[in-house]
């Protein structure tokens, strides 16, 4: 490494000495919760710290920024679900509601599966859902949402595809 690349590099304490006040600053503003943006904050130099490339002197708030508006919105999509996920649970009488145990798996299940989905696009997302949860032909996916019948199939083929995918590279 060259004299001048290495004065470009900012070590990991320096940047999070200089950055961190701001970084947690910026979070509260953008979630609303100093509890919870002290948490945004450690995630974001964690990911920092575990990517394990040197971080350039240049822009390093905006890799900074980059990395914390991702765990934000990673933060209301899981917020969004567990709402949903409560509100669903409420609906149930009290002897069928689950233990705290059961709840708390359930929700990091609904979280991984969403995780898996957001690797869709949109439309096959859509598709892929109907079909499976909604129970839904392929033509009445078509249908209610002006495709033709085989581009829906082939978003359901590569809905189980993509999903396929993702659970044998994990194992």
């Amino acid at each position: 490494m060259a004299v001048h690349e290495a004065d470009s590099i900012v070590p990991f304490d320096v940047l999070y000495g200089t950055h961190h006040g701001w970084l947690q600053s910026w979070l509260r503003r953008s979630v609303g919760c100093s509890q919870q943006a002290a948490d945004l904050a450690q995630d974001t130099f964690l990911r920092v710290l575990v990517r394990g490339r040197p971080v350039d002197n240049s822009a390093p708030k905006a890799l900074l920024a980059r990395i914390a508006r991702g765990l934000v919105i990673d933060h209301w999509r899981r917020d969004a679900l567990e709402r949903a996920y409560l509100e669903a649970l409420s609906q149930l009488p009290q002897e069928g509601y689950p233990s705290p145990e059961v709840r708390h798996e359930a929700l990091q299940c609904l979280e991984r599966i969403s995780a898996l989905l957001d690797g869709l696009k949109p439309a096959t997302r859509e598709a892929f859902l109907l079909y499976q949860l909604g129970g839904l032909t392929h033509v009445q996916i078509a249908q209610r949402l002006g495709l033709s019948s085989r581009t829906v199939e082939r978003y359901v083929a590569s809905g189980l595809l993509h999903c396929y995918r993702a659970c044998f590279e994990s194992a």
